[in-house]
């Protein structure tokens, strides 16, 4: 017997054969994760399929089983394989993605130093090599992986290979050991009867340890399971001695006994105190009508549609449709994906799936440590967890009889993965759906616009969101995404009306604030009532950019050549807390505030822009009485940090939430009946075809925030472009004129849903090499056109918009049509990260 491995080396494509040596035969199945020679190494891989012949004369044995159990099943192999054909990316990355961290490892190479320092002195080293001697001097043998740390930016590989030729370092391969095993603790049970138990008291020992051991007996007889013997301390006063003398006699087993690290304990008991849950909800005529839709496909596997698109406008009810088709697929005895934007930004519907199913719930997401993560691993495969919730990973939870998933807030840009392997969470999701049998259902109130394009009914077509008689036939088109509509909200309140503040006119009669006086005016109005308000600008930090007023010079960042922001509160390493700090937001380069130009040596540093903590800094000055959280990057780098500043809020222990694209997630704030968007143009003109729709998406869902209750709720809408009509879109909540409109561009320029883009990305540290090779490529690909004959589609090579970042120079090749991804089938793209349907072109 034979077994075909997709090896874990994520720059390796295709699968290899092995043979079953005789010791692991009938051990080793579909999903194996194995260990086998690759080479000159040892490489984990995954058994995809078994064969009788191999396709291959001479084969390698496998090694060794490192899990009695599939760590895939045959569903998520097929998804593995798809996620890998469909998006370009290789099936060794995609396998070691889908592995919980700590599971999944690859071969690295251990080097240590052979010669003496006399012998290393008659050596010219370079400065690289020398620094790599001196680092092995001092730690002694390192893994690559543990060089790569100390030698940042730096590639140091090139000279440790010239040092293992001269014969200074020894280089072997190692593949380590998982990080992550099963976790046991030590435990005391009661091994005889209580009635024997309490005869032995009196004899239990001398007078100093007679009452310690009495007490851990009698507490051991009213524990009757066995129990942490940090328990049995804690209660007694007795010690491990105690325990073992009462072992001794007979009284009790002292074992070891597996717990499961379990990250929602915690979360359980505040829900449970909370109350949540607790009043039954009544659903409305448009929840009943879209739940018996979702409903009729759960309890018929064989329907034609088995995904559908939930669009309801915010606190519409979708979340309860959720709820209620997540209890009916448990009741058949299947299980439940759900899959959030980001687990810190979503406790509130976190917390009533909990509710709602206490002590079946898993979490997944990249907070938790690598034994919380392998553990819900571990009890998902098992079947112990009825629903997994998390960010896109939990969709790979090996859950055995999946029946239903659920994407919540399915515009979100957080669903792509925007580093290798490049996939996209809710397409991924759609298709796992289909090889599980299950249903897929998402759900948000501003989905995007190929999302609503292949969804049924269309409520345009011609020159809306319909297919035109000149557009190109789109293969893939899914006729089987089911429209299902949520219009109205579930409280008495109507979505909240949006005035516009035209700050061009602010400017005109004087006003040099950030807040408009009709801003102002409502804040202080929201604040007299004792309600509360969220102010929301997509920026951080204080100011967007530092410049000499004397000569024009912009602080820089030296890595990204982008302007820096200036920061009132930066606690890092090198930047003390009392100073004032500039930081790039894409590298993380950081340096103090100058005194003087480094040009002209002028005192006139001066800060302009607007970020977040502006905006918190001057709502003090302007209601210095007014309670105030800010709710961004900097303020949510700890541990639980999101959970407290909004349960803060939430039990009004703060009156304003000042906050960045944050609050754009379904957060449920009653007391909320003002927000105030203080600059709605962020992002807007960037060179983007997607900005326009991701500004109205994040204007809509924070808009959203406001009268989520009787009391009601206003939006002001600060911008200057009050005529743009993604700001005329976003003030009337109008989804449908938004997406007919924009619809339109993206007809007349080819891009989705009426035509497909793959970007090729090139990074280089030298820009003439970035350059020069992304002009390669786009010569082979304009040859492949001409000689394929496609017509309808075009290629391009252009610096990106961020053309330098953290010290690499960044160039991209644009491929726009009806498939242009098949016209990479096949090329060799060393070097290069191939993204099939970006999300974006910056």
């Amino acid at each position: 017997m034979f077994a075909r491995l997709a090896v874990n080396l994520p720059a390796v494509s295709g699968m290899f054969d092995y043979a079953i040596p005789d010791e692991l035969a009938g051990q080793v199945g579909l999903g194996s994760l194995v260990t086998a020679p690759f080479g000159n190494q040892t490489v984990q891989g995954v058994v995809m399929d078994l064969l009788d012949e191999p396709s291959v004369a001479a084969t390698k044995s496998l090694e060794s089983l490192l899990d009695p159990l599939a760590v895939f099943s045959v569903a998520q192999m097929e998804l593995a394989k798809w996620i890998a054909a469909h998006y370009l990316q290789s099936l060794a990355s995609v396998i070691g993605m889908m592995l919980p961290t700590g599971l999944s490892q690859q071969a690295d190479t251990i080097f240590d130093i052979r010669y003496s320092n006399t012998e290393l002195s008659n050596i010219e080293l370079s400065a690289v090599a020398s620094r790599l001697v001196q680092l092995l001097q001092e730690k002694g043998a390192l893994r690559g992986r543990q060089i790569d740390r100390h030698f940042a930016k730096v590639d140091w590989r090139k000279s440790a290979d010239w040092l293992a030729k001269r014969g200074v370092l020894r280089k072997q391969s190692v593949l380590p050991p998982p990080r992550v095993r099963p976790k046991f603790i030590r435990v005391a049970q009661l091994a005889v009867t209580p009635a024997e138990a309490d005869a032995a008291l009196p004899d239990l020992g001398t007078k100093q340890t007679l009452a310690r051991r009495q007490a851990a007996l009698q507490f051991l007889v009213r524990a009757v399971d066995a129990v942490n013997l940090s328990w049995v301390y804690a209660e007694s006063g007795c010690n491990l001695a105690d325990l073992e003398h009462l072992e001794e006699l007979g009284l009790i087993r002292l074992f070891e006994s597996e717990i499961f690290r379990d990250p929602l304990e915690r979360v359980e008991k505040r829900t449970e105190n909370r109350g949540i849950e607790n009043n039954p909800i009544v659903l409305t005529l448009e929840q009943e009508t879209a739940l018996k839709e979702i409903l009729a496909t759960l309890a018929n596997r064989q329907s034609p549609i088995a995904n559908y698109l939930l669009h309801g406008v915010t606190s519409s009810g979708k979340t309860e449709v959720y709820l209620r088709a997540a209890e009916e697929t448990v009741r058949q005895g299947r299980q439940v994906i759900v899959l959030v934007p980001e687990i810190a930004l979503t406790p509130q519907t976190v917390r009533r799936f909990l509710a709602r199913f206490p002590g079946q719930v898993g979490l997944v997401h990249s907070k938790l440590s690598e034994g919380e993560r392998y553990d819900t691993w571990r009890r998902a495969r098992a079947g112990k967890l009825k629903i997994i919730i998390g960010a896109r990973s939990a969709l790979f939870a090996p859950l055995p009889n999946i029946g239903l998933i659920v994407v919540d807030e399915c515009h979100d840009s957080s669903y792509y993965q925007s580093e290798q392997p490049f996939y996209h969470a809710v397409t991924s999701a759609q298709e796992y759906a289909r090889l599980c049998g299950a249903v897929c259902l998402l759900g948000s109130a501003t989905p995007t616009i190929e999302q609503r394009f292949h969804s049924s009914p269309l409520p345009y077509s011609g020159d809306g969101l319909g297919m035109g008689a000149d557009s190109p036939s789109l293969e893939g088109k899914e006729p089987g995404v089911r429209y299902l509509s949520l219009p109205h909200r579930v409280t008495d309140s109507q979505l909240p009306p949006v005035s516009i503040a035209d700050m061009r006119a602010e400017l005109k009669s004087g006003n040099r604030g950030i807040f408009s006086r009709a801003l102002a005016e409502s804040l202080a109005e929201t604040l007299s009532r004792g309600e509360q308000a969220i102010l929301f600008l997509n920026r951080r930090g204080t100011a967007t950019y530092i410049f000499c007023r004397n000569c024009g010079t912009t602080l820089k960042c030296p890595n990204c050549d982008t302007p820096l922001t200036y920061h009132v509160e930066r606690l890092t390493l090198n930047v003390q807390p009392s100073t004032d700090a500039l930081l790039c937001h894409r590298c993380g380069y950081q340096r103090r505030l100058p005194k003087t130009c480094s040009v002209c040596k002028s005192d006139q540093i001066r800060q302009y822009g607007l970020g977040s903590e502006k905006v918190e800094s001057d709502v003090q000055a302007m209601f210095p009485q007014a309670r105030t959280l800010r709710w961004d990057w900097e303020t949510t780098r700890q541990k639980d940090a999101h959970d407290i500043i909004l349960t803060h809020f939430a039990n009004h222990q703060a009156d304003i939430l000042v906050g960045t694209q944050m609050l754009a997630k379904g957060l449920d704030l009653p007391l909320v009946t003002l927000v105030g968007i203080v600059l709605a143009d962020v992002g807007l003109n960037l060179p983007d075809p997607f900005a326009s729709e991701r500004t109205f998406q994040v204007l809509t869902q924070v808009a959203g925030r406001a009268g989520r209750s009787a009391r009601g709720g206003r939006v002001i809408l600060q911008t200057f472009m009050p005529d743009h009509y993604v700001i005329q879109a976003a003030a009337g909540h109008d989804v449908d004129g938004f997406q007919k409109r924009e619809g339109e561009y993206r007809r007349q320029l080819g891009y989705p849903p009426y035509g497909r883009v793959t970007r090729l990305e090139y990074r280089h540290r030298d820009a003439a090499k970035a350059e020069s090779e992304s002009q390669r490529v786009l010569q082979i690909l304009q040859e492949k056109l001409k000689t394929e004959r496609r017509t309808l589609t075009t290629v391009s090579a252009v610096p990106c918009f961020f053309a330098k970042s953290d010290g690499v120079y960044r160039w991209q090749v644009i491929l726009r049509g009806p498939d242009p991804a098949s016209l990479l089938r096949g090329l060799r793209l060393d070097d290069w990260r191939v993204e099939v349907e970006p999300i974006s072109l910056l």
